[in-house]
């Protein structure tokens, strides 16, 4: 079993009020009830390897959250330019943290995969998504310090149809995090190229506990 922490369904006026952004987007309003995000031109979250570059100016929609939790969220993406992505983000500092999303590309299958920042240096784990997928669950699940990182797609579902048909990205941990600290957690949007990105967000649920 699990407890809720914060579910938010966007179907209000406003969001929780435990909800911060750590930089604000370009554009974000609520419609329909869908949080709709459009990130800045030229933002990212990246520290160094391979390419040379540091960004950490990407959107970020959070709640601090101390022990072991689950984070799940279901986006809707309208992508434009190569990279542009959206889903799951762990923060612990500008130099520790993890996101997990779809990354669009021009050409080709789209890179569903998992970025995780130790020691102010990122990699990125990927596998190929099919373009005609544009609509993702993701979930993070923290449990002891160590984050597992899962997807399901829009049609999928357990034999009981009653939820997401889970399957894992990744397991790793973050070398900051000593399992009970504050953690920033939430969803994120970028988009490294050009603008005219959107994002559209049905829900953001945090529970406490584990869940397997």
């Amino acid at each position: 079993m699990s407890d809720v922490i914060l579910h938010e369904d966007f179907a209000g006026h406003s969001i929780d009020s435990r909800l911060s952004w750590f930089n604000l987007p370009r554009r974000w309003e609520l419609r329909d009830s869908r949080l709709v995000v459009e990130p800045h031109a030229k933002s990212d979250f990246w520290y160094k390897t391979h390419y040379g570059f540091i960004a950490h100016n990407g959107s970020l929609l959070y709640a601090d959250v101390s022990g072991d939790f689950i984070l799940t969220t279901r986006v809707r993406l309208k992508p434009q330019h190569q990279y542009d992505q959206a889903g799951l983000m762990v923060r612990l500092s500008p130099r520790s943290w993890l996101k997990t999303s779809v990354e669009y590309e021009l050409e080709g299958p789209n890179k569903l995969g998992v970025v995780v920042t130790n020691g102010a240096y990122s990699d990125w784990s990927t596998q190929d998504l099919d373009r005609s997928e544009r609509e993702i669950t993701f979930r993070v699940r923290r449990e002891s310090g160590d984050y597992i990182v899962e997807y399901a797609l829009a049609k999928s579902r357990t034999r009981k149809q009653d939820g997401p048909d889970w399957t894992q990205l990744r397991m790793t941990h973050l070398s900051r995090d000593k399992g009970m600290i504050p953690t920033q957690c939430g969803l994120y949007a970028c988009s490294p190229k050009g603008e005219g990105f959107r994002a559209e967000f049905e829900y953001l649920k945090i529970e406490r506990g584990r869940k397997e």
